[in-house]
Order: C-alpha cells, then structure tokens, then sequence
C-alpha cells in the first residue's frame, strides 16, 4: 500500500478560473469537457506501454538483475577510483547531473573522500575545446572511471571524448586501461557496444524503447546514480509509486493526466506558449534543466502524426526561487499574458539554517533574528505566488514532501508521464526529434563525413545564398 505522506502533490488553484478570474484561466467545466479526450489519451498510453518508445514505461518493474549488477559495478568503482567522468549529452547527462544535484551533498566534489562515500562526479555534456583540457587539470587519469554513454554508438560529442579519453588511458595507464571504462549503450547495435565487446568493458544497455530523454531510470541514470551512493532502488519505486497514480483515467484523479489537459488547454485556448519552471531549492535547480529537454524536444513539432503542419510547442524556461525572483519576476508579473509559472516546492529541508538576532537598530533586519531560511524561502514562494495572482498570472505548485530519492523517482516519472499524455492530446510523434537530426546531418556534413547522406547536405549547404558583407558589421 503507498504512504501518501510520502507522494509528491500537483496544487493546480492557481491555474483555475475560479480561484484566478477568468480572464487567463481554465474553468473546472473545461476540463470536464476535454476529460473524455484525456480519458482516451490515457488509454492510448496505458494500451501501448512497454512497446515502440514506450518502454521507459516498464522500467520501474524490469531491471532486478540489472540493479544488482549496477550495484556490484559501482562499488568497485567506488573503492578503486577518486573519480568518475560521464561522457554524455542531452539525456544522457542532464538526468545523472539533475539526480546528483537533488540527493547529493551539494557541494559534493568538494567533501573529503570520507564524508563523499563516492568518487568526485564529473559530467562531461560539451565539446568547448577548453573544458577537456580543464577537466584533466583537476582529474588524476589513472585514478578515474570514464563512463561512456551513448546509444548508437555515433554521437559526435560523445565519441570524440571517448577517442581522446581512450588515447589518453592506453598512454598513461597501459596494459589493464580497459577496466577503467564503463559503456552503456545499446545491446546490438551502434558502434560503442561493438567496441565494448572488443575491449571487454563493464557494458550496461539502454533497453529498447527507451530514448535518451526518458533514459533516466535505466542504466543511463542509474549507473552514475549508484557510483555516488544514491539509492537506486527507491528511484524506482518512486516510480512505481506514481505509476499506479496514473493508472486511472479520471483526469481529477491522475495527477500526470491532469497536468497534461491544463497545459494543453493553456497552450491551445490561452496561447500560454511560455513554461517556467522555478523550483525553490537549490536542490532541484537542474531538475528544471533536466524537464526542458523533456519538454521542448517531445513536443516540439512541425507536424501531426498525420503529416498535418501545426508548428506545436510550448516553450520551457528554467528559473531558481529565491534567485530569479531579482532577474525576471518583473517579466513574469508585467509582461505578455503568454507563461505559466510551475512552483517546485519543497515542505521539508534535509537541513534547518536559524538566523541570528542582531542588527536591533534597523527594524527592517532584526524582524529576521529568530526565524530560518528554511521560513525564509517559503515566505519568499508564497510572496511570488501571490504576486502572480494578484497580477492574474497562472501559476501551479508541485509540492514534495521532502527531497529523496523515493520522492525525486515521483518526480520525474510524473514529468514524463504528462509529456507522453500531452503527445496524445496534440496528436504529434512525441518521441522523435527530426530537427535535432537535421543539425546533426549538418554538422557531420561539415566536418566531411563521407557518407552519401552527409554528402549530399553539404552540397544543399554550400548552395544556399553566400553570405554579404554589408550585413556584417
């Protein structure tokens, strides 16, 4: 049986006509009328999980062994390296930085090795030609684990740090440099688990049906996750735990399902084309990160799965409660009627701060003496959520109890669950990405990949219009 006490909560009043005013704001007689179409698009998810993209679906349920045997990896790692580099983009990096950020230590790189429990994380999502160089300035070689992920096996950024990474180990460490590479790749294809096999690696496979922005909860995540001394199981039963919350299609009921309606509804009724998410805890700062890949790469297309051109997308922001509220609450408040505010809140700190008595003499500061942050930054929540009603702004709170892994497995499992249910509503493929593909075809293009495809972009790049000076300034 789930302890509710311990299930993340979605507070949508602020997001409704009669609590906001009806001007920017869906009635509750709007949703029921859409409830029938996110009855279906429930349907059509449950209907169809575990197969085609939908195997992320699965992965609360599947993976005994594999956590096992994650488990037995890391420490080894654990006990043989100071430490551990993921090469990795997109998915494959901002999932392991967002979890690490949410469950570790804050300043976890810094910690002595006792107090860490793990090796110092790095992870490597760019290709900048200075930030190799630097990440070998504070790393000692032989005394780190590379993990490199990568489904096909031919990612650019990926695979050019695993030749130099590779390079680098055969030269420094020598006979044995295999050991300190970890692949998780696909399980028959690409090139990376043809190189796996050959060098004899620690593999682990991203299952089919798992794309890399919904890669989190298997190996992509867990490894990384594990190696710093997250507890990976209760990532998944997190999961598990929201899971059986979206297993009903009452849109009143399920949590997933009903921010899935409200956002369409505000993106195809309120032209609401804007989503800031602002978690108040530097915790879940890149959580937000870690949702706008989700969110703009799944439901950003130009067609319908029908071939219909529709241009679909609402754009994700990223925003830090206290922080942002001095750089861009001004926007929120007085600018376009276009953004809906997403709150990540959290009832319980891991850590209470008092604040001192002092500073008697200046009313406006000794007020504090007495209380803590942790009142503090809820105070300062509740003053921009009351900012933005008192502007008619639609804003909405994702309450967590407390940061953990149980509770961030919730968390994201939610976030993809609302993504896969607004794909149905707005009828588009939310599992592919053409137009990353498109750049990817162009950038191998440039670089003199002989294949014909990337041949023939770069005759389509060096035909377009030559560029004119005067537009140069």
């Amino acid at each position: 049986m789930m302890d509710t006490k311990k299930q993340i909560r979605l507070d949508v009043n602020h997001m409704m006509a009669d609590t906001l005013g009806m001007q920017y704001a869906i009635a509750a007689s709007t949703v029921d009328e859409y409830a029938p179409f996110a009855a279906a698009a429930q349907r059509q998810v449950q209907t169809r999980r575990g197969t085609g993209w939908l195997g992320w679906m699965e992965l609360p349920y599947n993976q005994e062994e594999i956590v096992a045997e994650i488990e037995r990896v890391a420490a080894r790692v654990r006990s043989d390296y100071e430490a551990f580099v993921v090469l990795g983009i997109g998915g494959s990096a901002l999932g392991p930085i967002a979890v690490q950020q949410a469950l570790n230590h804050l300043h976890y790189n810094e910690l002595p090795a006792e107090k860490r429990g793990g090796p110092r994380l790095y992870v490597e999502d760019n290709i900048d030609p200075e930030r190799m160089a630097a990440l070998l300035d504070v790393i000692d070689v032989k005394r780190t684990c590379f993990c490199v992920i990568t489904k096909s096996g031919a990612t650019a950024e990926t695979m050019s740090q695993y030749l130099i990474v590779s390079d680098l180990l055969k030269r420094e460490v020598g006979e044995g440099w295999q050991r300190q590479i970890i692949a998780v790749t696909d399980h028959e294809k690409g090139n990376l688990i043809k190189i796996a096999k050959e060098e004899g690696f620690d593999t682990f496979f991203i299952p089919d049906g798992v794309g890399g922005r919904f890669s989190e909860l298997c190996p992509v995540g867990l490894v990384p996750a594990a190696v710093c001394g997250i507890d990976i199981r209760a990532l998944l039963a997190g999961a598990a735990d929201m899971d059986a919350r979206c297993k009903t299609d009452d849109v009143w009921k399920n949590p997933a399902l009903l921010e899935a309606v409200l956002q369409y509804i505000a993106m195809e009724d309120l032209d609401m084309n804007v989503q800031v998410v602002m978690p108040y805890a530097d915790s879940l700062k890149f959580i937000a990160d870690w949702f706008c890949q989700l969110w703009a790469e799944s439901l950003g297309k130009r067609v319908t799965r029908k071939g219909m051109a529709v241009n679909f997308g609402q754009t994700p922001t990223k925003s830090l409660g206290v922080t942002d509220q001095h750089s861009q609450l001004q926007l929120y408040t007085e600018g376009p009627y276009d953004k809906v505010v997403t709150f990540i809140k959290v009832e319980s700190f891991r850590k209470e701060t008092p604040i001192p008595h002092g500073c008697e003499q200046f009313p406006d500061v000794a007020f504090l003496g007495g209380k803590t942050h942790n009142q503090l930054i809820e105070a300062e929540r509740q003053g921009t959520e009351y900012a933005l009603y008192k502007a008619g702004r639609m804003n909405q709170t994702i309450v967590l109890p407390e940061v953990n892994a149980y509770t961030i497995g919730q968390l994201l499992y939610f976030f993809e669950m609302c993504t896969a249910y607004a794909g149905e509503l707005l009828d588009i493929d939310a599992f592919n990405q053409p137009g990353v593909e498109t750049s990817k075809i162009a950038s191998y293009a440039v670089l003199g990949n002989p294949a014909e495809k990337y041949v023939k972009a770069r005759e389509e790049m060096t035909g377009r219009p030559g560029a004119k000076p005067e537009y140069t300034l």
